[in-house]
């Protein structure tokens, strides 16, 4: 059985390891762009409640599978060098970040394109779950937008 990476941090996504991240990717000379997708929690009103945090959850195994394939499929379709993506778990709060997918690639164009996929593939088809908590502690399910 295949041993799939784990693509999930717990809690938010820290600035210091998306500027790592970058910082990582200065000795690949045959890269030529990088593009980045930075998803960061709202402050969404919601039925007159205003979102505090979301909490995430997902079916692990069966999300890093997904994830895996996502990367497969991307792989296969754009000619990138390298993606990377992580998706927190447990709490963020409004401003924090929760999704990074990092695109590279020797050309600029194909980095646009292939983020834009990998992104929309990942709100549609990966088994994470966000619960909305609001101000007054109240909590409902995220529905994608």
């Amino acid at each position: 059985m295949k041993k799939y990476k784990n693509v999930f941090k717990e809690g938010p996504i820290s600035a210091t390891f998306i500027s790592d991240s970058i910082a990582k990717h200065q000795t690949k000379t045959n890269i030529g762009a990088h593009n980045i997708f930075l998803g960061q929690v709202r402050a969404d009103n919601v039925d007159n409640q205003i979102v505090k945090a979301i909490e995430y959850t997902a079916y692990e195994d069966m999300a890093n599978e997904k994830f895996d394939a996502i990367k497969e499929e991307t792989f296969k379709n754009y000619d990138i060098t390298c993606m990377h993506i992580y998706h927190s778990l447990g709490t963020v709060k409004i401003g924090e970040i929760c999704l990074f997918v990092f695109v590279s690639s020797p050309r600029r164009k194909i980095v646009f394109e292939a983020l834009e996929f990998v992104v929309e593939k990942i709100k549609t088809e990966v088994p994470v779950y966000g619960k909305e908590i609001f101000e007054n502690e109240a909590h409902q399910w995220k529905v994608n937008s």
